[in-house]
């Protein structure tokens, strides 16, 4: 019996012991004062409590006190409930450390929570990035294409990384200055024979403020010529106005054409009211016959009158198609 209870006891410590070394991370104690770290084992458990992984601490604690740093538990282990990456910031430090570069470990989580990588930040400003632009189109005042192909070397600036412009600002405003450059030139053939012009006055520009990197150097990798925008725009304006002149023809034409129709529809009318003025008149011949307001003799010497105007017409008439083909023979 005796023996039942010693076993069931044993097995009940052996538990206890097992449940409290999982929640106690003795490993890290042990590896943290063997690399001569300070940490309590009342402060892996308050980690613990506090729902921190010990090993995110612990870890890179001993890594920076290796490498010299002067950082704490309390640091570290703020910085990773603000939601940072521990591991990132202290590398980072560590490679500032070696490179004599300043950044103090509240400027690193900053910069970390930023959403910066830091550590390549530091690494930048040791070692320059060069950023390659795409090809950037411009136009000289000649009117002919050029296209630039840019290297510009920055460097980054540690003390303007949190709110600075990133990489996409710095190709934009390289590209601008390469377009004002080229824009300004009187000649494509000034930008081909001396395409250092274009880098020496987009890196005047000052083009690095407000960002999180300093430019160092802008150099033009290739250099190409395009099209003639000039000659093309001078082809595009010349059709634009031809259009508008057939426009404006058509326009007349229409206008012309409704005059021709209403000079014809007045004509039409004038010759219906000739017509019914005429078919009037013997009625009226009549009418003055029968009151005596006409005589016979009258009436003779009107249709004799008209038989006059008749030939006379008749006559006309034949003596101009007669002239007509007469000056066609004789051509």
């Amino acid at each position: 019996m005796e023996i039942v209870i010693f076993a069931g006891l044993f097995f009940l410590v052996i538990v206890l012991i097992i449940m409290v070394l999982n929640f106690i991370p003795v490993g890290l104690w042990v590896s943290a004062a063997a690399a001569g770290v300070k940490v309590s084992i009342f402060s892996l458990i308050g980690m613990r409590l506090r729902r921190v992984r010990p090993d995110k601490i612990i870890k890179p604690l001993i890594k920076g006190t290796k490498a010299g740093l002067d950082i704490n538990t309390n640091q570290l282990e703020s910085h990773l409930l603000s939601g940072g990456r521990v591991d990132n910031v202290v590398d980072a430090l560590i490679a500032a450390h070696r490179a004599n570069l300043e950044l103090s470990f509240e400027k690193a989580a900053a910069i970390d929570l930023a959403g910066r990588d830091v550590f390549e930040a530091v690494r930048m400003s040791v070692n320059p990035k060069i950023i390659e632009t795409p090809w950037i189109s411009a136009v000289a005042v000649d009117g002919i294409e050029v296209k630039v192909v840019a290297r510009v070397t920055v460097r980054a600036n540690l003390s303007r990384l949190v709110g600075g412009a990133g990489e996409e600002t710095i190709v934009a405003r390289v590209g601008e200055g390469i377009v004002t450059t080229v824009g300004s030139s009187k000649s494509h053939k000034e930008v081909l024979e001396n395409p250092d012009k274009i880098s020496q006055v987009v890196l005047s520009k000052g083009l690095d403020s407000g960002t999180a990197f300093e430019i160092l150097s802008i150099d033009i990798a290739d250099i190409d010529i395009g099209r003639n925008i000039g000659a093309h725009l001078q082809i595009e304006q010349a059709d634009a106005d031809k259009k508008i002149a057939q426009a404006k023809a058509e326009e007349r034409r229409a206008l012309a054409i409704a005059m021709e129709q209403e000079m014809k529809a007045q004509v039409e009318e004038m010759k219906a009211k000739v017509i019914e003025a005429e078919a009037m008149i013997p009625t009226a011949i009549a009418q003055a016959l029968k009151n005596g307001n006409m005589g016979v003799l009258d009436y003779y010497n009107l249709e004799k009158t008209k038989a006059d105007i008749s030939l006379k017409e008749s006559l006309s008439n034949m003596n101009f198609e007669v002239g007509v083909k007469g000056i066609d023979k004789n051509n």
